[in-house]
């Protein structure tokens, strides 16, 4: 994939041991809550995965990164990161290429919604190049306490759980039941908005769907859902709009209607 310019920002793959390595310490920032910069969030998928950079064009300052895993198809889902934590035989009769989107991240001190629309817009990219016909992995809520995001896992309770054919079983030991517990909670739209992550919030408009539960995940304090989005499902409108960002171009000003991609 060649380098991806919009705005201020640019996505590429990486190239080098380097460039891991650089995204391994803004992981280690983002996931670890570490400063230290020797200190690297790092795994065995990272030999497996292409890993995305988003940079500032001017400073080349690494804001936002995420690697992807691309799987011929459900047979190789066990291969995933995700199949650790998910009982995932259900996605096995998957026959379509698959890419797991995962360490997702950008950096603490960025609020700019343009970063998020640049990393879209190269994975939606991605995904047309490669001809993949759904995209997975696990969207994570900051922390391990479930009665902060009460409202934000209502809603996916009521709206956004996976089709019965494809639904994640448990596996990993610690979890937390949401579709279960809080099937007659009412939720508060707003207040579910505000504690839903950013990604997951684009996962759902581009009509995802998620895991009935989550997982406490302590190593990285955080809770986490398996979220999946078959490509075929994204509404045309929203597929024009990702592919608007995901076209080269030599406007250096995002256009007007690319702010109606991802929500903020």
């Amino acid at each position: 994939m060649t380098a991806l310019n919009k705005g201020r920002y640019s996505a590429r793959i990486a190239q080098s041991a380097a460039d891991l390595v650089a995204c391994q310490r803004l992981r280690a920032l983002a996931f670890l809550k570490s400063t230290d910069p020797d200190r690297l969030d790092r795994d065995p998928f990272d030999a497996t995965c292409s890993h995305f950079m988003v940079e500032e064009q001017h400073s080349g300052r690494l804001v936002c990164c995420f690697r992807l895993l691309h799987l011929t198809g459900g047979a190789e889902i066990e291969r995933s990161y995700s199949a650790q934590f998910y009982e995932l035989s259900a996605l096995s009769a998957f026959e379509g290429p698959m890419i797991e989107l995962g360490r997702f991240c950008i950096h603490p001190d960025m609020r700019d919604p343009d970063i998020l629309r640049v990393a879209w817009g190269a994975m939606t990219r991605y995904v047309d190049q490669h001809g993949v016909e759904m995209l997975f992995g696990c969207s994570s809520f900051q922390g391990v306490d479930a009665e902060t995001y009460l409202d934000a896992f209502a809603m996916l309770a009521a709206r956004h759980i996976a089709p019965r054919r494809w639904l994640p079983r448990i596996k990993a030991p610690s979890v937390f039941r949401f579709a279960q517990k809080l099937a007659r909670r009412r939720p508060d739209t707003r207040l579910a908005m505000l504690r839903m992550p950013p990604l997951l919030r684009t996962y759902l408009l581009m009509g995802g769907w998620v895991s009935d539960h989550a997982v406490v995940d302590r190593q990285l304090d955080t809770l986490h859902v398996f979220t999946g989005l078959e490509i075929a499902a994204i509404p045309d409108a929203r597929k024009r709009l990702l592919r608007a960002v995901a076209a080269p171009s030599g406007d250096p000003v995002m256009h007007r209607r690319d702010t109606d991609v991802i929500p903020t």
